[in-house]
This record gives C-alpha cells, structure tokens and sequence, in this order.
C-alpha cells in the first residue's frame, strides 16, 4: 500500500467521493459560569441543538473538559445529557482514566460499562497507561478495556491536544480494525496524509469500519471518504450539517461553505491549540448561542480581542449558509 505522501495529486484526486453520505459527530462544548461552575442551562442549549441539526453530540471529549471535570463531573454530565436527549437518542461518551493511579484498566472498564448503561456509544480516551502500550500490548488493551461493551470507538490524539496522546503506527491501527467492538476511530494528528493513509487501510480490510477525522484544519477530509468527530463542528453545528446536505446532494455550495468554516478553524485551532474552547465560547456568545463567554478555569485563554476577529467569520457562514 503506497504511502499518502507519495501520491500524485493525480491519484488524491480520484480518491474524492461525491455524494456520499457524512456521518457527523460534534464534540459538544461544556461551557462554564464566571464562578467557574458548569453552565447547565447552557450545556442543555448547545446539547439540543447539537442533535437538532442532525449531528451526533459527543460529551465528556476535550471539547467538553472531560480531563477536567473528573470521574464524577463525567458521570454527572452523561446522566444530564441522557435526560436532555431522551432515550434511544445518539450519543457519544469519553471514556477515560485521567489521573486514575491505581487501577487504570478497572477504571476504564467501570466508565465503558456506565456509558453502556446509558445507552451511548464509549470512545476510549488515551491515558499514560495506554499510550505506553505497543504493538500486539496495545490491542490487548483495548479487548481487555472493552470486554462486554457491544460497540466502541477507539481514539488517536495529538500531543498538541494533549500530552497523554499517542498517534498509533499504521500496523497498530491495523490491529484495531481486527477488533470487532470497535466499530470506528477518531483521528486527531492534524496531518491528512495519515488520515488518508488508514482510509486506505480501511477500505482494503474493512470498508464498514468509520474513519472519524479529527483534523479541524483539514475539514474537507469528509471528500475523500472520512467521517468526521470534530471540535469545530461545536461552534457552529447547523453550518456544519448544511455543508454535509451539500455534499450528499452534489450543490456546489458545499465549497463557499466549507471554506468559509476551515478559515474559522484556522483562526479558532491557532496555537496554543487547546484554547480553541476559548474561542468556541467567544464565538457561541457572537452567534447568541451562549449569554456569557466562559469556559473551564484551566482551559488557556485568547485575548480579548478574540470576538473582533471571529466576527467577520462568523459573517462569512452566515452568508454562505443562507442565514
């Protein structure tokens, strides 16, 4: 299998796949109150219009400070979002084992059968511990951490995400598709070359198996057959839904639209990369999405003259999502 990078642009191009139809998942912002508390009322809002433009609303992800917020703060929001959605509604989770010392495979075990319980789907947050895993190690792992869940998400996480993350080799990631729980994998290294290196592999072995993208400046992965998982989509996720109509509809809108939100990404994704959220806040506030621009207290701030410079962003989807 050639490697993505030697391609010619050529043979990139014939790899685009019009008219399909994308899967979209939007990690859903945890916004927070000026005394550092969560913003329920406000998690409620973005939560309900997550899934009302048609997405899938992922909860306890970075997007949703679920490093932050600890084993309870994670339980307490997937029971929030179960009752908000209502039962039977799509819903992802994070699963992860931030901090935990002792025990990380019980801990990993415990938080996949509570989101199982709930009826959403678990995606597996790296940890210390399972990024230190390799090889055949790692996917034993995983069997081990998914042991009785019916369906999972894996999870491969850039360390300008954060730290713990680990982008796995393209033989580990072969290792995952032969687990059959795991049924798809976000993809958050920020390089399209990787992200079209397992679209290939997966095509070859598994062509049922979901290539989520995860690169929110590369957006226009969702052409080349990934679905996507993004923080971005948390901004705006009815222009986000509207550019999916468009591409499964073959409307060259699709391009003006999707230009217009990977110039957002671009500004909201600047380094340092994790005050995105920063920015989702500023932006949610401009759009009327949110009363108040907080976020968690450890979550690296934008300055202040953030809102100036997503406005005319936010103008530009406006324009070209019809609004």
């Amino acid at each position: 299998m050639p490697n993505a990078r030697q391609m010619t642009t050529s043979e990139l191009l014939a790899r685009v796949r019009p008219h399909r139809e994308i899967d979209g998942c939007s990690a859903v912002l945890l916004p927070h109150t000026a005394a550092g508390e969560i913003d329920w009322a406000g998690f409620e809002h973005l939560l309900r219009r997550t899934a009302d433009a048609g997405l899938t609303p992922a909860i306890n992800m970075d997007t949703g400070f679920g490093p932050q917020i600890g084993a309870d703060g994670r339980r307490e929001v997937l029971a929030f979002s179960r009752r908000t959605l209502g039962e039977g509604a799509k819903l992802i989770a994070g699963a992860g084992v931030f901090g935990i010392a002792g025990d990380p495979l019980g801990a990993y075990r415990a938080a996949v059968g509570e989101i199982c319980a709930a009826g959403a789907t678990p995606i597996i947050f790296q940890s210390e511990w399972l990024s230190s895993k390799h090889d055949a190690a790692l996917a034993d792992a995983y069997r081990a951490i998914l042991a009785g869940a019916p369906a999972a998400l894996a999870f491969e996480l850039g360390t300008m995400f954060a730290p713990f993350g680990r982008i796995y080799s393209l033989d580990e990631y072969r290792r995952l598709l032969d687990i059959e729980q795991i049924v798809g994998a976000k993809h958050s290294s920020l390089d399209r070359f990787q992200e079209l290196d397992r679209l290939e592999l997966r095509d070859a072995t598994r062509p049922d198996f979901k290539v989520y993208t995860g690169n929110d400046l590369a957006i226009d992965m969702v052409m080349y057959g990934s679905d996507y998982l993004l923080g971005l989509s948390a901004f705006d996720p009815d222009a986000f839904a509207l550019r999916d109509r468009y591409w499964r509809d073959g409307d060259p809108r699709f391009y003006p639209l999707n230009d217009a939100l990977q110039a957002l990404g671009m500004v909201g994704f600047r380094n340092p990369v994790p005050a995105y959220k920063d920015s989702a806040a500023a932006y949610l506030t401009l759009t009327g999405h949110l009363r108040d621009a907080h976020v968690h207290p450890d979550c690296p701030r934008r300055p202040a003259w953030e809102p100036e410079i997503l406005e005319p962003l936010r103008a530009l989807i406006a324009q070209h999502a019809g609004a």
